[in-house]
């Protein structure tokens, strides 16, 4: 495909970000924004300084060169600390993404499931079971719901709400394990804080800002000579009201105003139990050639095609490559 082509796509994804949207150098973790967007070049501000620069098509086209003489990869430390920008703005390229943690920028085979709708062929292939315990507890979770009224819970017998608490710990254990996986990965790969979008919804990256106090006597000190006596903010430590409670006699009502609040935990699991129900639900819906689980197969497969039709839309570039007209 000629570097023209995947510069006008370039262009197209610039000029649809919303005026705010910030986005992020790889290494250094710099934000900026892009202002304009023109013929021969993207004009982005950089935030710490407010400065404005223009990123020239031809330098882009120099790093487009670079990743497909590499086999599709390029070490971004090979890329000049000035030039970090470049490979941020490429990334909005539906066939280029950054793996920070391999540490290289690469073009895509395909666009990515944001861009582009699967194929029929893609739809209809058979599933292979995933090897994650999210898999296997949420098939489990079904059964029990499926078996049980969960809406009205007061009606079911003790039995029946600790296998609901105990598949539904499990399930939120594993999805979160999961999940945090899942988010360590694209941490690496978005580059910018504007929603990535996906068939079910769409992730953003974002900071979270924490603090702690330094070593107490640098901050007396610096409260100090700003004029704050260090009477006004010393309070009571809970560490060395409990070292007291060790060698006096006080007692911790004493001390601290003390509520109790009662909860239930999942105390233990039967793995072998759930192992061998799993096994019996899979045998039976392997067995099952009734017309009711074919219908219902046939409606599943209708229902995730209309979602796909719903959720995707082609790009501009597919629509050219699959008519064959003229961009």
């Amino acid at each position: 495909m000629p570097f023209s082509v995947s510069w006008h796509t370039l262009l197209d994804e610039a000029e649809e970000l919303p005026s705010d949207a910030t986005l992020i150098t790889p290494l250094s973790h710099k934000r900026f924004r892009i202002t304009d967007t023109q013929e021969h070049r993207v004009i982005i501000e950089c935030q710490e300084s407010s400065d404005s620069r223009p990123l020239q098509r031809e330098q882009f086209e120099t790093l487009y060169r670079r990743i497909q003489e590499r086999n599709s990869r390029f070490e971004l430390d090979r890329i000049p600390a000035d030039a970090e920008p470049y490979a941020a703005v490429l990334t909005l390229h539906p066939r280029f993404e950054i793996d920070e943690e391999a540490g290289v920028i690469i073009e895509t085979e395909e666009p990515s499931a944001t861009h582009v709708v699967d194929d029929e062929e893609s739809r209809t292939e058979d599933r292979a079971e995933p090897d994650a315990g999210v898999y296997s507890d949420a098939f489990l979770l079904i059964d029990a719901l499926e078996r049980h009224d969960s809406t009205n819970l007061t009606e079911l017998d003790t039995n029946a709400l600790v296998n609901l608490y105990t598949l539904l710990s499990d399930v939120q254990r594993e999805a979160n394990d999961l999940r945090q996986d899942i988010a360590d990965i694209l941490l690496n790969r978005i580059h910018h804080d504007r929603p990535v979008h996906a068939q079910f919804g769409s992730v953003q990256r974002t900071a979270r800002r924490s603090k702690s106090l330094r070593d107490e006597e640098e901050v007396l000190a610096a409260l100090e000579d700003a004029g704050i006596d260090r009477e006004r903010v010393l309070g009571v430590d809970p560490d060395k009201v409990d070292d007291a409670l060790d060698v006096t006699e006080l007692r911790e009502s004493d001390v601290y105003e003390i509520t109790e609040t009662e909860y239930v935990r999942k105390a233990e699991v039967d793995e072998e139990v759930k192992e061998t129900r799993l096994q019996g639900l899979k045998d039976r819906l392997a067995a099952s050639e009734s017309e009711e689980a074919t219908e219902l197969r046939a409606e599943i497969e209708d229902l995730e095609a209309r979602i796909e039709d719903l959720t995707g839309f082609d790009t501009g570039t597919e629509y050219y490559t699959q008519s064959g007209a003229d961009p």
